[in-house]
């Protein structure tokens, strides 16, 4: 079978320097003895070496052409090629409810929605890695105070150490993509209960990121809508603060003075 050819629609950039895939492939050596789900494999130059690993390994691809070649090139992988969307999926059911470690070369379009599905399954994902667009990557690891600090910083950091690995140049890929490229890898923190209530939080959190240039005390406002707040609320030192100054464990503060309104 010929080789499949990348697909805009899908946002397909394939690796082609087998030297990148096998670094990418070590990635997941830092969560030992689980399973591994790569999501869009597209003609396995990542699989292949996570295959060489003494461990399960299943993909999961929504490009049926990629299916097809897969199933050719790697018949040993047959069983474990999940033709679907990995959005869609229940990750329960992928290794029977046991935890495992994500990775791949994920698609750049739909990377942040990938991660919020992380975020939804952190305790079946105690290990994440694998390249995404640049740009994402040093949001995800950005530290407060900086540009890149925004909403996805602040909901992974909670449950993830985050570590921008190394950059990616565009001409190792087919199509180049018109962004450079960086591997990062998350690991599950301690972190078991947030301390405050995790809905209200992430609700905090997006709402005065889309305002990122007001203090909370203004872009918080829209979370009341109306309801009767406190005088002394606004009074918070904190107030006067924008979002990207605060870190994770003043956004749980915050939410909690947030809850005690609502």
């Amino acid at each position: 079978m010929k080789q499949v050819r990348p697909k805009k629609n899908l946002g397909q950039h394939f690796l082609i320097d087998l030297s990148i895939a096998k670094r990418i492939a070590d990635t997941v050596d830092a969560c030992p003895e689980l399973p591994v789900l790569e999501v869009g494999p597209g003609m396995g130059v990542l699989t292949q070496y996570l295959m060489e690993k003494p461990r399960p390994v299943k993909v999961v691809e929504i490009d049926t052409e990629s299916v097809e070649y897969l199933n050719e090139h790697f018949p040993r992988l047959r069983e474990n090629i999940l033709g679907e969307d990995f959005l869609r999926m229940n990750l329960n059911k992928v290794f029977d409810g046991k935890q495992f470690v994500l990775t791949g070369n994920y698609p750049y379009d739909i990377s942040s929605q990938i991660f919020f599905k992380m975020l939804d399954n952190k305790d079946l994902i105690p290990c994440c890695t694998g390249m995404i667009q640049r740009e994402v990557a040093q949001r995800m690891a950005s530290a407060p105070g900086n540009k890149a600090y925004g909403i996805l910083s602040v909901l992974i950091q909670a449950w993830y150490d985050v570590e921008y690995l190394f950059t990616v140049d565009e001409n190792v890929f087919n199509p180049p993509p018109k962004v450079k490229s960086a591997v990062i890898r998350m690991t599950r923190n301690e972190v078991t209960d947030l301390g405050c209530d995790e809905q209200l939080f992430k609700r905090v959190v997006k709402t005065v990121f889309n305002q990122r240039r007001k203090m909370l005390r203004v872009s918080l406002r829209q979370i009341f809508s109306g309801r009767e707040v406190s005088p002394d609320f606004y009074q918070h030192d904190v107030m006067t603060r924008r979002p990207e100054q605060l870190s994770v464990a003043e956004f749980v503060d915050l939410t909690n003075l947030v809850a005690s309104q609502l």
